[in-house]
């Protein structure tokens, strides 16, 4: 099968030294990467800025911006073999608001403003959810439809609630959901505490482990799944 997979954060730029962004490593989404690839999988990668090194077999894209993300996600969705399964697993931490100017040069403490106007950035998740379930739009570049489309929800309260919800409105297959607040479960770390959510209501919800661990679950439940 292919596999895209998007990881870490995305930043948005106010000027050429700041920018808006998450603590998001990449952690997660480069083992499901590495785990894919040692399956005999073909694995295409699309970080944002992090300092991990690529995977042995995977292909990789770095990426900046949000809109950066999305325009290789939808290439990469472009070139898949119709026939060859295909699974799209977004564990990126996206920036979901970019400021609605960047500035060519630096700004002086003197010529910012106490207020700054943000424009909302493209959902990725949901615009290739969106694109999988309806007719391609007239201005996007044509994609394949994933076989089986992954997403995750970082969440601080209300973890299934907001998972389900999600899963519901992005026409996802499954969603993997985690609270960051807990220990052991956020940014930076390399374990986690994961809840699969699935579209069709079921819920599985697994003890504290290595993302590694947490990836090998991931692939394998996408080779169960896919036809």
């Amino acid at each position: 099968m292919k596999f895209v997979v998007t990881a870490g954060p995305t930043r948005e730029y106010l000027d050429p030294v700041r920018f808006l962004s998450n603590p998001s490593t990449g952690k997660m989404g480069f083992a499901v990467a590495r785990v894919a690839a040692m399956r005999g999988h073909e694995v295409v990668l699309v970080a944002g800025p992090v300092s991990l090194k690529t995977p042995k077999g995977v292909r990789r894209i770095d990426v900046t911006s949000a809109r950066d993300m999305l325009a290789a996600v939808e290439e990469e969705m472009a070139k898949a073999k119709s026939g060859k399964p295909t699974i799209f697993v977004a564990t990126a931490a996206v920036a979901d608001w970019r400021p609605a100017k960047c500035a060519p040069r630096k700004l002086k403490k003197g010529q910012m403003s106490d207020t700054l106007k943000l424009v909302r950035n493209p959902d990725i998740l949901k615009e290739i959810g969106r694109r999988t379930k309806t007719a391609q739009s007239p201005t996007r570049p044509i994609i394949h439809s994933p076989t089986y489309l992954v997403g995750f929800a970082a969440e601080t309260n209300d973890v299934i609630a907001e998972a389900r919800r999600k899963c519901r409105e992005k026409n996802l297959d499954m969603i993997v959901a985690n609270d960051v607040t807990e220990k052991g479960s956020g940014f930076g770390v390399d374990t986690n505490r994961v809840t699969l959510v699935r579209k069709d209501g079921s819920v599985d919800r697994l003890p504290l482990m290595t993302k590694l661990a947490v990836a090998r679950r991931i692939v394998r439940e996408c080779e169960d799944l896919c036809p």
